[in-house]
């Protein structure tokens, strides 16, 4: 069995008359149509079974959206805030939609000792609640597939970028100042976050599909919180409870210039630098290098047509890439 699952940011999904955040930004009703026939056509290109969808307003209109492309089943775990009297939504929500059955929908709790360890001043809430569902594939297989987009990385001074060489006593030493004198309250945020979503993961005894926008870059803090148990238990070395799925692909890459290196493709861009931010990590599971192994990534895909001329994106699309990648059941 094959089974393809992405991750798609559709940046400010929001149907008229609603405007997002402030009353002027809106989508006339012509470039709501454009906009939502892009949308289509990108879904229909990513040809997936389960996608996790970012930055979302209008939920009715993406579930009929959806379930016109085959998606019969949809989840929502929140509503955004809307103040009615203007029009103008101010908080956007996830959702998920899938070809097979959601059997049980749930939202991540926060994790109270996560948000004590990391010096959370007042009340703590996910900047989007989460989204935790239980899907069964038609060879009666139960998976947990989760749905993210965590706080927004604000690139200040103290929101410091690692490479694969840095290791993760490196990484809590340069961020410790920052995270103890409050210098980074959106990193504080995410770690909490991420912390969070780990212990719910530890919970889960399925496989694991988590689609996310994490909003910070490959080799992060925020990584190490998600996925790595050296980060919670002080470990000395790292054991990954999901893997970034990227890395369990057998690249197939034909390279005529061998000393330059293959660069990972971004999936968003700031300021015309390009970042990976959008991420799918899998369990053991689907790891084919693991004992519990069902399945393995066969493919990685990312979606960047249209970021390629226009890097910043476009309303009327997306600023992000969408990413997807297949797993063949064994």
């Amino acid at each position: 069995m094959i089974l393809r699952v992405g991750t798609f940011n559709l940046f400010q999904f929001c149907a008229p008359p609603y405007a997002w955040y402030i009353k002027k930004d809106k989508f006339d009703k012509q470039q709501w149509e454009e906009k939502k026939e892009w949308i289509k056509n990108k879904i229909q290109k990513m040809n997936c079974e389960i996608i996790g969808f970012q930055e979302i307003f209008s939920q009715d209109e993406l579930e009929k959206l959806v379930k016109e492309l085959g998606f019969e089943y949809f989840a929502t775990v929140d509503k955004p805030k809307v103040d009615e009297k203007r029009k103008v939504f101010t908080s956007t929500t996830l959702a998920l939609a899938s070809k097979y059955p959601i059997k049980e929908i749930q939202k991540v709790k926060p994790h109270g000792q996560s948000i004590i360890k990391h010096r959370f001043e007042g009340h703590f809430r996910f900047s989007r609640f989460p989204i935790k569902a239980l899907i069964t594939l038609p060879n009666n297989l139960n998976i947990t597939v989760y749905v993210n987009h965590f706080k927004s990385n604000r690139l200040n001074e103290f929101e410091y970028i690692f490479n694969k060489k840095s290791t993760l006593k490196q990484k809590k030493l340069k961020v410790k100042e920052a995270l103890e004198k409050n210098y980074s309250p959106s990193l504080k945020q995410r770690l909490c976050e991420t912390s969070s979503l780990y212990y719910d993961f530890k919970k889960t005894k399925s496989a694991i599909i988590c689609l996310c926008d994490l909003n910070d870059k490959e080799y992060s803090l925020s990584i190490e919180a998600l996925t790595n148990s050296a980060y919670h238990q002080n470990l000395d070395k790292n054991f990954y409870l999901l893997y970034d799925s990227y890395y369990l692909w057998d690249k197939k890459v034909y390279n005529p210039h061998p000393e330059k290196k293959q660069q990972r493709v971004p999936t968003s861009y700031y300021q015309g630098f390009g970042n990976v931010i959008d991420y799918i990590f899998v369990s053991k599971h689907f790891n084919k290098k693991s004992k519990s192994s069902i399945g393995e990534i066969e493919s990685y895909e990312v979606f960047d047509e249209h970021l390629r001329n226009t890097p910043d994106g476009s309303l009327l699309q997306s600023d992000h890439a969408a990413v997807v990648c297949q797993i063949a059941f064994k």
